[in-house]
Parts: C-alpha cells; structure tokens; sequence
C-alpha cells in the first residue's frame, strides 16, 4: 500500500506541478466566475468554490508532503555518502602526511 501511495503522490505531485494543471485551475475559476451573474451570486455558488478548493487543498497537503519527505530522505542519503566519502578521503589523506614526516 505504501509503495502505491508514493508513486501516485509522485505522478499527482508532477501534475499538479505542471503548466496544464494551473491552466485548468484557471479556467475552473474562470468558469465560476462567469456564473456568478447567472446565479445571482448565490450562497451555493459561492460554497461550489469553497468547497472545491478546499477538498483539493486538503488533499494536497499531504501528498506535497509526502514527496517532500521522500526528496529529503534521498538528499539525506547523499549527503551521508559524502560525509562518509570525503572524511575516508581525510584520513587517507592525514595517513600520507604522517609518511612525509
């Protein structure tokens, strides 16, 4: 189960993030507002939106989250590689000094 909710929170996240997802967002309120006068801007049309995006932020959260918590992981797992590469490196490098003395 986990390992299908990080590879749609992956997909979900690159949508989300792209050029056609803001323009969808785009036309969705645009859509909404061009029925506003059409509906008098009534209650329900004002709740459609808010609850809309509220459902969608919701949601978003916690995959953006999720993919977060996956990059930091793998930034993590490399900045150990090369904390452990360059301090081998280090004494390496003190062991050849010592020699020259």
């Amino acid at each position: 189960m986990s390992k299908f909710f990080n590879r749609l929170a992956s997909k979900v996240a690159n949508i989300a993030g792209s050029y056609v997802a803001f323009l969808a967002a785009v036309f969705v309120i645009a859509s909404w507002a061009v029925t506003g006068p059409a509906l008098n801007f009534s209650d329900s049309w004002q709740l459609y939106i808010n609850t809309g995006t509220t459902i969608v932020t919701f949601l978003m959260v916690f995959l953006i989250q999720n993919e977060q918590n996956r990059n930091d992981e793998v930034l993590q797992n490399k900045i150990d590689y090369l904390v452990k590469a360059l301090s081998k490196h280090s004494k390496e490098y003190e062991e050849l000094d010592e020699d020259e003395d």
